[in-house]
Parts: structure tokens; C-alpha cells; sequence
């Protein structure tokens, strides 16, 4: 490729460290449809004539006709993706596939394909988080009034309901979309055109490769089109996010599906067993997505110092752009998958949550409410007094609304009667009827809306 300048070719190290064919080869559909819309414009330009624009469309197509049967193969000396096809199109097409790369460099082509692999990587994280989404939302509206404790330091705090649980990670992924929508968005500007870093002296139409490619327009700087990977970047931080949402909530089910808690009954399609222990079915599937939020995340800080102090234009190191986006991609989207499938397929023990949401006082907080409301005491005092009264009950091993009216009394005469209506844990999520609380009917408004915003009937 680059032999008239050298008068000796590559050592085997150089060969080696050089050759990028081994990943980059994911890229040739991207390549593929990159240069025919390239080639398309050089002919409407002029730049080429009409019959070698079509002699090269129709070796192109032949090329990923056989790039689909057989696979791209993997040639080091040819070093990348892109020469790779160029070769295979001049032993199809002769000298003529040599017109392919006027008004181009490969630092346009790598960028503009790198592009468009990367925005199909987030149209697709999109269709597999919408997805997730149908299910929490389908799981959610089963279980609007399955009630359940919630946590905070992993301590019963207060009763919840196991739809309002599941609809905070529905929040939770709706963010992470938002994340892709705006990066794509962003990153949506064709750098084909702007050459080796300069732009180029030949009659081309930027525009016009942009539009036939689906980006909003050409990038505006050339220096900036062949140096940049902002959008992968963007890719990877949206994917890190998004992964430590799905390893949040595979942590829940692993939690869960342990026997002291004993919530959920895992499907048997996304647990494994023990060579050993033969009771034992484990949740590795949820343990992977956990883990593999240290490799995404990983992924992004391989690219960020990847890029930290790279001066304008190109330089070698951005060839270790593509390994980190491929791997988070693939990681990611098999985390969603399994994710996905553990919430429309997981068998939630309604009763156990049920049972775990009395013990623990998880009514406490509704006994100083009680005595705010009721009584007319000021929350901090309410608040001395509840804790007097659980200190009671954890003492006698019962349940704050199992106690006496008496016993009540005498730690605050102004409690009467009434205070059972609120202390067991149906009252509790009852009454939580704020925007965006627990109880029942505010759960099944929020389902309503998310599945208007998600199309279903």
C-alpha cells in the first residue's frame, strides 16, 4: 500500500502491532456502504465517470456478497477493513477499484464508518431497553399492590409495593435512553469528505454523502471530522450508566433469590446449578450483568486515556478506538437481554415480601405521622415517641400495631385507638398517595402513563 515510499517493507513486530484486521473487520458493512455512497458522489460530481461509479457499485456489492457467505478474511498485510475490500475489489473489478479512494484518506473512512457502527450500536442498546422496559412496566401492573419492604441501608425502612419497586428501574432505564437519544443525535454529522485531515481539491459533495448515509449533514472542520471520537466516548459513558443501572437491578434479584429472603423463584433458563452442591441454582446470569459493569465501565477508561493529550489530527493510538466500543457493546447488549428476561420470566413470592414487609416496624414512620396529624405534635417529638414504642415492642418480640392500646398510652396518653387503623402495612402503602409514592392507585397511574409512552394498548 504505502511500498514506494519504503524501500523495505514492515518487520514482523510492525506488522503485528499495526494490522487492526482482526477487529475492524466488524466494520464492513459499514465500509461497504460507506464507499458506495461515496463513489455514488464522485460519479454525480463528475469526479469519476457514470460507467466506473457503477463498475465499482457492482464490485462493491459482490465484495459484501461474499464478505456475508464466508466472512471478511483476515490478511495482515493488508493491515485494516478497508484495504482488505479494496484488494478483493481491484481482483474483481481491475484498476478501476483504484478510483474508489479519490477525495478520500482512510482517516475519513475509518471515522465515517466508526460513526455509523456506532449509531447502530445505539439503536439497538434502544429497541433492547425498550424492551426491558415492556416488561417492568407488564410486571409492574401485575404487582401494583403486592406489598413488600423497602430498604434503605439494606434495612427494612418502609412498606412499599412491588410495582412501585420494579417502576423505579423503568425510570431508571427511561434516563439511560434519554442518554443514546442525545448522543446520537449529537454524533449524527458525516465526516466522509474531509480527507486525510485538510479536506481535498476535488468538486465533491459532502452533503450529499451525508444524506445518502442518514447523518443530518457534513461535520464542519476537517481537523476536528478525522480526530474526533467524542461520539464514541459518548457511547461508552451512556453505556456505563446504563450498566450500572442493569447491575443495580440484577443485584436486587440476587438478593432476592437467596433463601433467607426467598422473594423471587428465578427461571430456570437463567440460573445454573453446582457440580457439587446439587440443591443449589444459582443466579448467574444476574451475577454476570453485575460483573460485566466493571468491564463497560473499564471500556470507557481505556478510550478516554486512549484520547487524553492526542494532538490534531490522526495518530496511530486512535486505531485502539474500536476494541473498547465492541466489547461494551457486546456486553451491554447481553445484559439487557438477561435482564429482560428475568423480569417478564422471574416468579415473585408475593407472600414472603408480604411476611418480610411486617417484621422490622416498617410502620414506624406511620405511627409519628399518626401523632402529627392526629395529635398535633410536632414531628421531632412524634419521632422521640414512635421510637419509644418500637423500643417496646422489639422488646416483647411483637409487631408495633400487636401492641396493647394501653402500653401505648402509657408511653403517650394522647395515643387512642384510632392509631391501629394506621399502623399495619396495608394503611402504610394506602396512604402514600403523593405524586410518584407507593400506594396502589399512584402505581397504576404511573403504569398507565409509561405504557401510553411506550405504545402498548
Amino acid at each position: 500500500m504505502w511500498g514506494g515510499r519504503f524501500a523495505e517493507g514492515p518487520s514482523a513486530i510492525m506488522r503485528e502491532i499495526n494490522a487492526s484486521i482482526p477487529f475492524d473487520k466488524a466494520l464492513w458493512r459499514q465500509d461497504i456502504a460507506a464507499s458506495k455512497a461515496h463513489v455514488a458522489m464522485l460519479g454525480a460530481c463528475g469526479v469519476v465517470s457514470g460507467e466506473d461509479a457503477v463498475t465499482i457499485r457492482d464490485g462493491l456489492d459482490a465484495v459484501a456478497a461474499e464478505y456475508e457467505a464466508n466472512g471478511v478474511p483476515e490478511d495482515w498485510d493488508l493491515e485494516d477493513i478497508h484495504m482488505t475490500t479494496e484488494s478483493r475489489l481491484a481482483q474483481l473489478i481491475g484498476p478501476v477499484a483504484g478510483r474508489l479512494h479519490t477525495a478520500r484518506s482512510r482517516n475519513d473512512q475509518v471515522a465515517t464508518d466508526f460513526r455509523l457502527w456506532v449509531r447502530d450500536a445505539m439503536d439497538q442498546a434502544q429497541s433492547g431497553l425498550e424492551a426491558l422496559q415492556v416488561a417492568l412496566v407488564t410486571r409492574a401492573g401485575e404487582h401494583a399492590g403486592s406489598i413488600m419492604p423497602g430498604f434503605t441501608h439494606l434495612q427494612t425502612a418502609q412498606p412499599v409495593t412491588l410495582g412501585h419497586h420494579l417502576m423505579a428501574y423503568y425510570e431508571m432505564i427511561g434516563r439511560d435512553r434519554s442518554r443514546f437519544a442525545d448522543a446520537r443525535k449529537r454524533m449524527n454529522r458525516s465526516p466522509l469528505g474531509a480527507a486525510a485531515l485538510a479536506g481535498t481539491g476535488f468538486p465533491i459533495d459532502r452533503l450529499m454523502t451525508a444524506q445518502a448515509l442518514g447523518f443530518d449533514g457534513p461535520t464542519d472542520n476537517s481537523l476536528d471530522s478525522v480526530s474526533d471520537r467524542d461520539f464514541a466516548l459518548d457511547y461508552l459513558m451512556a453505556a456505563t450508566q446504563c450498566a450500572l443501572h442493569l447491575s443495580r437491578l440484577a443485584e436486587e434479584f440476587i438478593i432476592w433469590a437467596s433463601q433467607p429472603f426467598g422473594f423471587v423463584t428465578l427461571p430456570d433458563a437463567l440460573s445454573t446449578g453446582s457440580s457439587i452442591m446439587p440443591q443449589k441454582k444459582n443466579p448467574d446470569a444476574a451475577e454476570l450483568v453485575r460483573g460485566h459493569s466493571g468491564r463497560i465501565s473499564g471500556c470507557l477508561m481505556a478510550l478516554m486515556m486512549t484520547m487524553k493529550g492526542l494532538p490534531l489530527a490522526y495518530s496511530k493510538d486512535m486505531q485502539d478506538d474500536k476494541p473498547p466500543v465492541f466489547e461494551a457493546a457486546g456486553l451491554l447488549a447481553l445484559s439487557i437481554a438477561a435482564m429482560t428476561g428475568m423480569v417478564a420470566e422471574t416468579k415473585f413470592r408475593t407472600e414472603r415480601m408480604l411476611a418480610a414487609a411486617e417484621l422490622g416496624f416498617a410502620t414506624a414512620t406511620d405511627l409519628a405521622d399518626w401523632l402529627v396529624r392526629q395529635a398535633d405534635i410536632p414531628f421531632r417529638e412524634a419521632h422521640h415517641i414512635t421510637g419509644a414504642a418500637v423500643k417496646l415492642a422489639e422488646s416483647r418480640g411483637t409487631a408495633l400495631d400487636k401492641l396493647p392500646l394501653e402500653d401505648l398510652k402509657a408511653i403517650d396518653s394522647r395515643i387512642d385507638e384510632r392509631v391501629f387503623k394506621a399502623l399495619s402495612v396495608e394503611a402504610s402503602v394506602a396512604a402514600r398517595k403523593s405524586h410518584g409514592g407507593t400506594a396502589p392507585e399512584q402505581v397504576r397511574l404511573r403504569v398507565a402513563d409509561a405504557r401510553d409512552a411506550l405504545g402498548l394498548e
